[in-house]
This record gives structure tokens, sequence and C-alpha cells, in this order.
């Protein structure tokens, strides 16, 4: 009835703060917070993220947005994130730039009501701004400052004294002292996530006061580039952090005496990812013995470790489901056979640059891991495809297979994945020589549920192997850059059978023309990305073509493909209302294009 507000006179707060939490799009919450202040009101107290990019001026925007959203328990500031957000001008209503989603990027000017802020530092957060949160957000529980160089100790003392609630605490990239993490020791002792990456300023002090305050809460700690965190500050983790459940650790000052202490005084342990250049068996080995639980286990670049350390890890983590070997030179050819042995429950096992690790090794976790589903071969000449058949017979749950470099591997195996693991979604080849189209075609024909197909420089692949894979019509993802047999035919098939395809990578295929875009944009109408660098035979007729039915085309890459001219950039501005970013040459730009689309294009060289 014209006149009354029957909402606003019956609805009660409670229900409305329910309805914006269950809203999970941002445009849905922008127009809800439009319907009226106290609406407007009420969704600033149902936020509970914001996310603030850390240049222009970040302590005015926390001075601003901290007397807006007192029930903000989660903050990210990160120095690296781009500016997403135009500034309003002064005398127009602020409250629609930030009534979003509870994730928002924000940025503000430098100056309030028309003058500059004599406070508050226009390249980064300062010490003011961490003392603004502190006290504009009491209620904080996650707190993330990536590489905010300018916070000090000073700035987090002050911070860990009000935000006693904190439960995680990222300082990626942040130059504070002893002082400042010695204090949320003593004030947070709810906190249960550490990140100390690239904190270069951190001594063994630090992290010994920090064991000592929150060692019974602490549950994961990653530290990387802190070249004074010595093997006296892991033993004081191991001797106090008995619920530690995750580690990361990267650090070339770490001995074995650190390892030993946290894998003997951490049982819990569930995830440990180490680059630790002086670890050596001795300290694999109490891994092993001491950390039955243990899930995840990550080592690079490991040049001490042998099949010994990874024997122990084999007999004593049962319960080991995801395992990552990188650069870990010593390994022999049968260094994975005790994990297949003892770790039945493995589920992803990725090999990267272990050049000695041969065929035996993999034989046996295709035999003895049923529950395998993702495996990554990277670099790995030894193994061949007796290796993969194996895999084939034994891993019928395997999902994702990665191969890069692997050039005993061919037709024959990747034939046995296809035939054993039928419900195979993501394949990623690159550089495999003997791979070709038999192989390939034996996906096409047996993965039905293929989502991700990835054949990146594969010389041996052509139309013939693209034709079988247009079978998989829930196809998303296809990249078959640089395999030169491929034209038009292979092409137009995806096009005609795979009408869920949203990411297109077919750069420097010479023999694909505009019958083939023609197709795409026919068949494909969910594309978003396409990358079409190097084709030298697709003109402004296929972009045209394409064009026209992909409306939510966001990216196109076409870099050096002399058919296409500036008119053919124009089409692709003009046409697609959600393009994001289109990279081409400098001089396929017009003054027009570039007055009208400036801040989506983007150059690769910029004086073409």
């Amino acid at each position: 009835m014209r006149g009354h507000d029957r909402i606003n006179t019956f609805i009660p707060d409670e229900l409305i703060l329910e309805m914006f939490r269950r809203l999970d799009s941002k445009p849905s919450r922008d127009a809800c917070s439009l319907v009226c202040k106290r609406w407007l009101a009420l969704e600033r107290l149902s936020r509970t993220t914001l996310r603030i990019c850390a240049t222009g001026s970040p302590n005015l925007v926390v001075d601003l947005l901290a007397g807006r959203f007192r029930n903000v328990r989660t903050v990210h500031i990160d120095e690296r994130l781009n500016i997403s957000l135009p500034c309003q001008p002064p005398g127009r209503r602020r409250g629609t730039d930030i009534a979003g989603v509870s994730s928002v990027k924000l940025h503000c000017a430098s100056e309030k009501n028309g003058s500059p802020d004599p406070g508050s530092d226009s390249c980064s957060l300062s010490d003011a701004g961490l003392t603004a949160i502190g006290e504009g957000f009491p209620k904080l529980e996650k707190l993330s400052l990536i590489w905010c160089s300018n916070v000090s100790s000073l700035g987090l003392i002050s911070l860990a004294g009000k935000c006693r609630l904190l439960k995680s605490l990222d300082l990626q990239g942040c130059y504070v002292g002893d002082q400042g993490l010695a204090a949320v020791g003593q004030s947070c002792k709810q906190l249960e996530d550490l990140n100390l990456r690239f904190c270069e300023g951190l001594t063994d002090v630090c992290l010994v006061e920090l064991a000592h305050g929150v060692g019974k809460s602490l549950k994961s700690l990653g530290i990387a580039a802190c070249a004074k965190i010595t093997d006296t500050a892991m033993e004081a983790v191991g001797s106090h952090c008995k619920s530690l459940k995750n580690l990361s650790l990267d650090a070339e000052f770490i001995h074995n005496k650190g390892v030993v202490a946290v894998a003997q005084g951490c049982p819990a342990l569930k995830s440990m990812k180490l680059q630790c250049i002086n670890v050596t068996d001795e300290a694999l080995s109490a891994v092993g013995t001491s950390c039955p639980s243990l899930e995840v286990l990550a080592l690079y670049s490991f040049q001490r470790f042998t099949d010994k350390g990874l024997s122990a890890i084999g007999n004593g983590c049962k319960k080991l489901k995801n395992l990552i070997l990188s650069d870990c030179y010593f390994l022999g050819v049968n260094a994975l056979e005790s994990i297949a042995t003892g770790c039945k429950e493995l589920t992803h096992l990725e090999v990267n640059g272990c050049h000695n690790i041969g065929t035996m090794g993999l034989e046996s976790i295709g035999k003895s891991c049923p529950r395998l589903t993702e495996l990554a071969l990277l670099y790995c000449q030894r193994i061949g495809n007796f290796a993969l058949s194996e895999v084939g017979r034994g891993c019928q749950f395997l999902q994702a297979l990665h191969l890069v470099d692997c050039s005993s591997i061919g037709d024959e195996a990747i034939c046995s994945i296809a035939k054993g693991c039928r419900n195979l979604k993501k394949l990623h080849i690159r550089r495999c020589y003997e791979i070709g189209n038999t192989g390939i075609v034996a996906v096409g024909e047996n993965c039905r549920s293929l989502t991700d197909l990835s054949l990146r420089f594969c010389d041996r692949v052509g139309d013939e192997a693209l034709i079988a894979v247009a079978q998989c019509s829930s196809l998303q993802y296809l990249n078959v850059s640089g395999c030169h047999q491929i034209g038009d035919a292979g092409l137009i098939a995806i096009a005609r059978g795979c009408p869920q395809l949203s990411y297109l990578d077919v750069s420097v295929l010479q023999n694909l023309g505009d019958m083939a875009m023609a197709e795409v944009g026919e068949g494909c109408p969910n594309l978003k990305d396409i990358v079409l660098s190097h084709c030298r035979q697709i003109t402004d007729v296929g972009i045209n073509h394409l064009v026209k039915h992909c409306t939510i085309l966001a990216s196109c890459h076409m870099v050096y493909c002399p058919g296409i001219t500036s008119s053919g950039v124009a089409t692709v501005v003009s046409s697609c209302p959600n393009i994001k970013k289109v990279l081409v040459e400098k001089c396929k730009v017009s003054s027009r294009t570039k007055r009208r689309a400036a801040s989506v294009i983007s150059y690769l060289c910029m004086d073409l």
C-alpha cells in the first residue's frame, strides 16, 4: 500500500541480517544495501571480511572502514594488489562502493574532504594503520599483511594489545622485529596460524618467546628466508607447540637438530613442507618414527637425502596421502618402492627433477596404491612406458595426470592410462615427443569425463586426436599450443562436440584459419579466454565470427597474427562487453580504440 513501509515495520533486524548472510553475490548485496539507510547499516554489521589495497592511502582507508564495519573478523592488506575501484568525488555518497560481498578490494584517495591527511603514508600501510586496525576491529580473528614494508614492531605491539582474539596472522614480507612478534605471543593466546615467510628481521629470540606464549594453541607455522632463525628456534617449537599440525620450513641454516626436535616434540603433525639443504636422512628418519599422523610431505632441493630417509617415511607414515619430491638428486632407481609398500592411502604423488628415479619405483606405486587420484612426473627421463601401464592397471580412480619432458613415455603408456583410468578429468602433457595421435585418441574414446586437456608442444598430435577428444562433451579447458599438425578439422570437431569450452589456447598453430574460428564462435558460447598468438592464417574475418557469438569473452591474446588488423582489435573491444584484457601489438590499436578501451589493452612489445 502506498505510503506504508511494511517491510521495515514488521521485519526485525535479526531476520534482515540473516538474509544478508545468505546472499553470496556482490550485486545482490549491493542492491539490498541501497533499499534504505537501515538496510545499509545492517549490511555493514553483517560484513566479516575486508580486503584492502595497501597503496594510495591505506591508513586513511582503515580509519574510514573501522567506523563503518564493527563486526569485521578478517582483514587482508596486500601491497601488491592493483587498484580496482576508482575514487568517488568528495561530495558523492560513498556507501555503495563498499557495500558488496564479504570480501572486496578497496582503494581510497589520499585526500579527505579535499585536504591531505598528514598522518597517513601515501605509499603503504604504516604503524598508524596497524594501530587503527587494533582500535577499529576489536573482534579481529584473522589478519594478513602481505609485503607491507612500512610496518614495524611498534605497530604490531599496539595491535597485539587490542586484538586478543587473533587466531591467524600472516606477515609475509613484513620487516617486523623480534619485539613485535614477542608481543603477539604474550597477548594473543588463541593464535593458531602464523606465517613468517620472508620476514628477514626475525631471529631465534622472537620464536622462542612466541613458542612459550602460544605454544598450546599454535597449529600452523610457516618460515622462509629468515636467515637468523636456526635450530634453537625449532627446538623451542618442538618443546612447546605440542598441537602443531602444519609446518612449512625453507631455511638453509636449519640442520638435523632442528627438524628432529620438531618431529619428536610435535607428534600431531599432519603436513610438513621442507626445503632445507643441510638436512639429511637422520632428520627424515625421525619424521618417519615420530609422526605417524603425517598426511602431506613435500621435500624440495634436498642435497643430502637418499633412499634411506624415504624408506623411513614409508615404514612409519602409514597415513601419508600427498608426497612431493622435487630436485632430490640422490634418490635412487627404486626410491618409491618403500612408499608404495607402506603408504597404501597415497592419493597424490609428484616427482619433479629427481633424475635417478626410474620405472621400477613407479611400477610399485601402480601395484600398491589403488587410491591414487593425481600423478605428476616432471623431467623424469628414466621413467618409461611400463610404469604408467602399471598405474593404468592398478589406479582406476586416477583423475589427473601431468607429464613434462618425460622422453621415455609414449603412446603405449597413455593408452594404458586411458583404458584403465576412465575417470580421468585432467591430462596435461608438455614436450613429451613420443606421445602422438594413438595415445590421445585412446583418451578421447575412453575418458568421457575429461574436462581439462593440455598438449603443449607435442609435435606428433594432430587433427585425428582432437576429433576423438571431441567426444568428451564436458571439456572446458583446451591448450594445444605448438602442436603444429593441428588444423581446422580438429578444432572444428572440438567446437561441435564440446559446447562447455571456456578456455582455448591454439597459439603457434600455423595451419589454423578463419573457418575454425567461425565454428568455435558458433559452438562454444561459454568461451571466456582465447589465445591466438602466432596464428598466421587467422584474419579479421575469423575474429568477427568468433566474437559474434562468444559474448562473454573476457581475454583475447592475438600478438604476431599478421592477418588481424586494427579493425579486428576494435571488433573484439566493441563486441565483448565483459572483455578485461586484449594482448596485441601497439601498432594495431587505433586512437579511437585506445580512447575507448585503454584499460583493457596490453602490449607485448611497446615499440612494434
